[in-house]
């Protein structure tokens, strides 16, 4: 029997949706189901003090080659998103909205699709809102909910309780304590959660 363990992620992670993919296709083989834990990247890094390689030029072209040879080689359809960086915020607080609505499977899925397959714009509140009522989630309610104290506050809390933990990074997987960063450890935490 495989224990579950923990993915942390957050939208605006290319190699967070490239786990979420490979995650879909691990929980059908494995009959798991694995832990999704929002977190806000932006925020993890200013508690640690680093830059994201993201923002880091040289990196950042390094970065886009390398997200697209992974999804080759795992057969992912993706499409680095043009309107790089998409503010994840809202959008991450959402999850846990979408979490409290029973919906959270379902939003995070076309969250990261609509970002890293469909190249679109995440950033217009109105391509947000077409999303939103394509998946039967009333637009107005949804986005209110998540700019209530509360949705805030939770985020900030699980972005905290990440840092205190030492995740710095996204994606992170944590099994049996262990922490795993990085969308390659996926099957490190996999081995770990059979033990």
């Amino acid at each position: 029997m495989i224990k579950s363990f923990e993915f942390y992620f957050d939208f605006i992670s290319p190699y967070s949706f490239l786990a979420h993919k490979e995650i879909k296709n691990i929980e059908k083989k494995n009959l798991i189901k694995i832990i999704y834990r929002p977190i806000l990247l932006g925020g993890l890094h200013n508690l640690h003090g680093i830059k994201a390689p993201a923002f880091i030029p040289a990196k950042a072209k390094h970065m886009i080659r390398d997200c697209k040879l992974i999804a080759e080689k795992n057969k992912i359809k993706f499409k680095f998103n043009s309107y790089f960086p998409i503010r994840s915020l809202n959008l991450m607080r959402g999850v846990i909205v979408a979490e409290e609505d029973n919906v959270k499977e379902y939003y995070i899925d076309n969250i990261f699709n609509a970002i890293w397959q469909d190249g679109l714009n995440l950033n217009d509140e109105n391509i947000v809102q077409k999303i939103l009522k394509n998946l039967n989630i009333n637009p107005k309610t949804f986005l209110l909910r998540s700019t209530s104290s509360s949705i805030k506050d939770s985020l900030k809390r699980r972005t905290s309780e990440a840092y205190e933990k030492g995740i710095f990074g996204a994606p992170t997987f944590v099994s049996n304590n262990k922490i795993f960063w990085g969308q390659d450890r996926i099957e490190f935490a996999l081995n770990e959660a059979r033990k």
